[in-house]
Formats: structure tokens, sequence, C-alpha cells
């Protein structure tokens, strides 16, 4: 019989290690696994400001610079994605925790509700500092979550700093 699993929702370019060390310690108090889902939140606007910087090195002629600057820019972001998954994996192998990845490319809470209509084993939902902060998640939409998840959310805040 597999085992219940926490769902660790965070982006993908954010410091995993925000709330990982709380949602590993819940986990293993549960006796659950683990499923992170990595939700994608890149904005348009850099999206579309690295694409014309690359049309206009395309459009003077420097085809290979403009491709280049594409491919690094992807290469870079899925070495570091891919060291920061192998880490996770290992960190909740050395724990003990089974662990699952999802990613989405949408907002938190369609992510949210998608993946808890794939896995019912999910028995509870964990924002990351990152998906709450900042206003990512604003109060009525967290609301609308918690009304709708039918499970409990447990949201999780960075530790304020005094100078």
């Amino acid at each position: 019989m597999k085992r219940n699993q926490l769902l660790f929702v965070t982006y993908h370019d954010e410091n995993f290690e925000d709330g990982l060390s709380y949602a590993l310690d819940l986990a293993k108090t549960m006796n659950d696994g683990i499923e992170i889902l990595l939700l994608y939140k890149r904005k348009v606007l850099e999206k579309f400001e690295d694409m014309m910087t690359a049309i206009t090195f395309a459009e003077s002629g420097e085809h290979q610079t403009a491709r280049e600057m594409i491919s690094e820019d992807y290469k870079k972001q899925d070495e570091d994605y891919e060291k920061k998954l192998a880490a996770i994996r290992e960190k909740c192998s050395r724990s003990g925790i089974a662990v699952d990845f999802s990613t989405a490319a949408m907002d938190a809470v369609s992510a949210i509700k998608n993946i808890m209509k794939q896995n019912a084993r999910i028995d509870m939902v964990l924002l990351s500092p990152s998906v709450t902060n900042d206003g990512n998640v604003s109060a009525k939409i967290l609301n609308k979550l918690v009304k709708t998840a039918s499970r409990p959310v447990v949201t999780m805040a960075k530790q304020s700093s005094v100078a």
C-alpha cells in the first residue's frame, strides 16, 4: 500500500530550501511521502525582452550570437534545475522519504487543483514562502484555495531578520 503524500508547492526558479526542510520534517513525522509541485512563472516581459534582444542580434547578421544567447540561457537553467532536483532527491532519500516531482506552467491554484485531481493520496498542501510572499498569492486566492482544496492548506513565511 502506498503512503499518503504532502504536496509541497514552490516556484522552479526560487530557492528550493525555503520551506523544504519543514516539509520534509512534517512528512517524516506523519510517515508520508512528499510530492513537490514546481510552478513556472517566468514573466512574460522577461521572455519578450530576451527574444527582442536575440532578434536584434539576428537582424544585424549576428545569427550565431542570437542562437548562443538563447541556448546558453536555456542550458544554464536546465543544468541548475537538474542539480536542484538531484539535491532534493538525495535529501529525501537520506531522510527516508519517498519523493515525486510535478511541474506546471499555470497559476498556483489551478496547478494545485489539477495535481489533487490526479493524485488522491495527497492529504495536505504546503505552500512555500516563495509562493505566499511578495503577493504571489493574494488573500482572496488563498481563501478560494482553502475552500476548494478539501485538504488542509499550510502557508509558510520567511523569517524576518532584525537589522
